[in-house]
C-alpha cells in the first residue's frame, strides 16, 4: 500500500497484522523469503470502471445473440439497490466459506473487516494456503455471484439477473487482479507458502 494508501487500522486489524508478522518472521528464520503480491485497493477501483465495459459487451453481446433484442429493467430500483448491498456482504462471505474448506481450523481462521477509508468490507484468511485453493476462495465469488448469474441471465432471458452478474463480476475486479498477480508469479522454489494479507487487498509468497 502506497503512502497516499496509508489508512488507520482497526485493533482487531493491528492484532491480525502483528500475527502475520509474527508468522513471517517465523518463516523468515527457516530460510523462506517473502513477496508481497498485494494490490491497490485504487488501482482495483479504476480496474473495475474499465472492465465494466467488456463485462457489459459479453453480457449483452450474448444476450443479444440469443434473443435477438437487449432488453433492460425487470425489477425495483431499490429492491436492487438493496440487494446489490447484501451480494456485498455475500461476496466477501464466499471468500470466507471457500478458503474455510481448507483452513486447518476452518472457519475460526477466516476474519472479516471494513476499509472504512475506502467503504470497502474484506475477508481474509489467517492460515496459510496451497496456491490452487488460495485461488480458488479468491475466484468463488466471480464465479457463484458474477459468472453463473450472466449466464443464467442470457439463459432465462432475465434482464435484472444479467445486470446483477454484471455488477457483481464488476465488484470482483481486485479479486481478479489478485489471482492474476498469483498466477503470474514464476518460481523454481520447491517449498512455497502462500498467505492473505490480512489488511491490505491481495497476498503474500513465502518460499525457499
Amino acid at each position: 500500500m502506497s503512502k497516499k494508501e496509508k489508512r488507520t487500522l482497526t485493533a482487531a486489524e493491528k492484532r491480525r497484522l502483528e500475527r502475520f508478522e509474527e508468522t513471517a518472521e517465523n518463516l523468515r528464520q527457516q530460510g523462506y523469503v517473502r513477496h508481497d503480491l498485494t494490490v491497490s485497493i485504487v488501482k482495483a477501483n479504476v480496474f473495475s470502471v474499465f472492465l465494466l465495459i467488456p463485462l457489459a459487451f459479453i453480457g449483452y453481446g450474448g444476450y443479444y445473440l440469443v434473443h435477438h433484442t437487449i432488453e433492460f429493467g425487470g425489477m425495483n430500483p431499490l429492491v436492487f439497490f438493496l440487494l446489490m448491498l447484501v451480494l456485498i456482504v455475500v461476496h466477501e462471505l464466499i471468500h470466507g466459506i471457500s478458503w474455510s474448506f481448507f483452513a486447518p481450523h476452518g472457519f475460526k481462521d477466516i476474519e472479516f473487516g471494513i476499509m472504512m477509508q475506502y467503504l470497502t468490507p474484506y475477508c481474509t484468511c489467517l492460515a496459510p494456503l496451497k496456491k490452487s485453493r488460495y485461488v480458488f476462495g479468491s475466484a468463488m465469488p466471480l464465479i457463484i455471484l458474477g459468472i453463473l448469474p450472466m449466464i443464467a441471465g442470457i439463459v432465462l432471458r432475465n434482464p435484472a439477473v444479467l445486470l446483477m452478474g454484471i455488477i457483481m463480476a464488476d465488484g470482483a475486479a481486485g479479486d481478479i487482479m489478485v489471482i492474476a498477480r498469483v498466477l503470474g508469479y514464476k518460481s523454481n522454489a520447491e517449498d512455497i507458502v502462500y498467505m492473505d494479507h490480512p489488511t491490505e487487498a491481495g497476498g503474500v509468497i513465502f518460499e525457499r
